[in-house]
């Protein structure tokens, strides 16, 4: 007999199976189960975070990579951007800047018609600020660039909607709002050659249009809408930084806005999501791990007597309450761990099996119309894994205090007298 005692005790009632008593092999299905309920909450958890986590990593730098943390505007277009970019760009907390012209606009193409966000690019300097450059070929700008014909590169899901491809033609349509100004022409119209159709797997691809700069500049017909991108070092602080950055600009029409106001409630979304979800799958857990305590009740229960002879033998009551407690903690700590290691491996595997059925049953699940992303992400956190089986061996040790301190009140001279 190894020590310490309540230890042995503990497990040799977790692997007791006395086939001939019912009662036994009743408190061994519901112990079984306990661990089952353990090991699938636990998973579960894990892969829940792990996609959580994978959202939150997508917006950072998938959407926030290809738009700008933070960009500073201005309503008059008599302002010399480059030099203004150079100025933003030379200050500590900014990583760099590059000039933009943003026009709303309405994509045409046959009877189809969709709204878009057409932004005029340097090529030179919006690589700087933005990795669209990664879901683009060598070939993109230059042929955005053609003076013959001038070229528009688009998001996915426009195309898709427009119906058209590499090479085709489309008409981009903005209304003429200066009234003041007596043009018979209700909106400026420019015809555009689809120079490449890009995927970033984000929700971009249903809304962005990248042209050159001059060809922008045109179809804002010499109106605001101009400005510097910046690519900040601390994310999180980028309202701050454009606040300061603006105050140290002279007060002429400068206004900036940053990506808390335009993804800001993407960002919430999925911080809330997590939060919710977490509190969810925690409740199984918890469901799960005090299931122990029906266990171990029907193991005092059946155990009786046996606890009274090791009374009568010199055991005390905390060796006894040990005793249970080591046997409801070797259920939780086998579940915790068991479901810890079903987690790792489902999380990082969970991206690849859902693209695998989605091809399988020929579903997409996900749209960038309707989610972030296309696709399920999935980042694996390991202080995730080690909170998650913490917090379910800590709920299943919890769980047997109630039984544990039920067997150390046992008296003996009660219990055997009913034997």
């Amino acid at each position: 007999m190894f020590k310490p005692l309540p230890a042995f005790i503990g497990l040799r009632y977790a692997g007791a199976q006395r086939r001939s008593d019912d009662s036994v092999g009743l408190v061994s299905f519901i112990s079984g189960l306990s661990m089952i309920g353990l090991i699938l909450g636990v998973a579960l958890m894990i892969v829940v975070m792990s996609v959580m986590n994978g959202f939150d990593r997508e917006l950072r730098e998938r959407i926030l990579g290809i738009m700008p943390h933070a960009t500073i505007y201005n309503a008059t277009v008599a302002v010399d951007w480059p030099a203004l970019r150079d100025q933003l760009a030379a200050d500590a907390e900014v990583e760099s800047a590059a000039e933009v012209w943003q026009v709303n606009a309405l994509a045409r193409r046959g009877s189809e018609v969709t709204p878009l966000l057409v932004q005029g690019v340097n090529p030179d300097t919006i690589v700087n600020v933005s990795n669209i450059n990664d879901f683009l070929s060598s070939n993109a700008f230059p042929a955005m660039l053609d003076d013959s014909e001038p070229g528009v590169i688009l998001g996915r899901g426009i195309a898709e909607k427009l119906g058209v491809e590499q090479g085709d033609y489309l008409s981009l349509i903005v209304p003429n709002n200066d009234a003041a100004s007596g043009s018979r022409r209700a909106a400026r119209v420019a015809g555009f050659k689809v120079a490449e159709v890009f995927h970033s797997g984000t929700v971009l691809d249903q809304s962005l249009a990248l042209v050159s700069w001059e060809q922008a500049q045109g179809l804002a017909g010499q109106k605001g809408g101009a400005g510097i991108q910046l690519r900040v070092n601390e994310m999180l602080e980028a309202n701050w930084i454009m606040r300061r950055l603006l105050k140290d600009l002279p007060r002429d029409g400068y206004y900036g806005t940053d990506w808390s106001r335009t993804h800001g409630n993407l960002y919430q979304a999925i911080q809330m999501s997590r939060n919710l979800v977490g509190l969810l799958v925690l409740l199984i857990i918890a469901i799960a791990a005090f299931n122990v305590v029906s266990t171990l009740v029907m193991v005092v229960i059946d155990k009786h007597s046996d606890i009274a002879i090791l009374r009568t033998m010199g055991a005390s009551t905390r060796q006894i309450l040990l005793a249970f407690v080591s046997q409801g903690a070797l259920v939780g700590l086998v579940g915790a761990l068991v479901g810890g290691v079903l987690g790792v491996l489902a999380s990082l595997a969970v991206t690849d099996l859902v693209a695998g059925l989605e091809s399988t049953l020929g579903i997409q699940f996900l749209k960038s119309d309707v989610y972030p992303v296309d696709y399920l992400p999935s980042e694996l956190s390991w202080a995730d894994v080690a909170l998650v089986v913490g917090a379910g061996f800590l709920l299943s040790l919890l769980a047997t205090l109630y039984p544990a301190f039920q067997a150390s009140r046992v008296q003996p001279a009660a219990a055997l007298r009913n034997e």
